[in-house]
């Protein structure tokens, strides 16, 4: 009896006739990681791209969320930035608005700016 449980008929660890390596351990290159990036993406690049972050309503969670933002992306200005406060006021959602020129460059500004502890949601 023989194997035929992959997806193209000819056996276990065969694509085309080449044996594939299933090793989980195995980590893709930086290379590698940012063509994978980019194929999964459905964004068009270079593309207005709203980052929506709500935190406590402080000047300092503020400046500190634009500054985490300003070190990714350079001189962003301030019609870039929205901020509107909850009902009660102890919120602030803050909207930052820029062109997003690859999905690595999305993923460094939600990394940065979720790195601050007092972000309750970024979307």
């Amino acid at each position: 009896m023989t194997d035929d449980s992959s997806p193209n008929g000819k056996g276990k660890g065969q694509l085309d006739g080449q044996l594939t390596s299933c090793d989980p351990n195995a980590k893709p290159t930086s290379a590698e990681d940012e063509a994978a990036l980019e194929r999964e993406t459905l964004i068009d690049f270079p593309s207005e791209f709203p980052i929506k972050i709500m935190g406590p309503a402080t000047d300092a969670f503020i400046n500190d969320i634009k500054q985490a933002v300003d070190g990714v992306i350079p001189g962003l200005p301030d019609s870039a930035w929205k901020e509107r406060a909850s009902g009660k006021g102890n919120f602030v959602g803050l909207t930052v608005t820029f062109t997003a020129t690859s999905r690595q460059q999305i993923d460094d500004v939600y990394r940065a700016i979720t790195a601050h502890p007092d972000v309750k949601m970024c979307l």
